[in-house]
């Protein structure tokens, strides 16, 4: 004869320990099917964003010497106003205003990937730097420092260029 285990007083008969070894054939398939469709909705999503994103990425190609002055020729924005003082500034923003003013020919065949041109009027990535435009975007800050050290390696003005576009480049919104 087995014994029982005494109720205490006040005790409930827990719902786990009726159940206890069953097994609920629809919870059991929900966990699986959930992180299946949750896969798929990221792989789809990647593949939709890169086909429609990879299409539209200006690039330019590597092109002979005289090409390469006449390239550079329509690539300037003809910015004229000065830059604004690196000692206005601090830590990056006066680094980037300082690329800024030693390199106005760099900067103004850059286009700006915060899409000034098109919100502000801006003509070049040198324009954000003749006004205090620069100072709170970090497109701007980040896209005159990588043009720099690419111009600082010996790249010329049309493969800095093609570099910022390749890195830069997103869609409009």
């Amino acid at each position: 004869m087995s014994k029982k285990p005494r109720k205490r007083p006040g005790e409930r008969k827990s719902k786990r320990a009726s159940t206890r070894g069953k097994r609920n054939p629809s919870r059991s398939l929900k966990l699986p099917f959930v992180i299946i469709v949750v896969c798929l909705i990221g792989v789809g999503g990647y593949f939709f964003y890169n086909k429609h994103t990879q299409a539209k990425v200006p690039v330019i190609q590597s092109l002979n010497p005289d090409e390469i002055q006449k390239k550079i020729k329509s690539l300037k924005g003809n910015e004229r106003k000065m830059t604004l003082m690196p000692a206005l500034f601090t830590g990056k923003v006066a680094m980037a205003y300082e690329i800024a003013r030693e390199n106005r020919d760099l900067l103004d065949a850059m286009y700006c990937y915060c899409y000034c041109e098109k919100n502000i009027g801006h003509k070049s990535l040198l324009s954000c730097y003749a006004d205090r435009h620069a100072a709170n975007c970090n497109i701007c800050m980040d896209e005159a420092i990588y043009a720099s050290k690419f111009h600082k390696k010996g790249f010329d003005m049309v493969q800095v260029r093609e570099a910022v576009d390749k890195k830069f480049w997103r869609p409009f919104r």
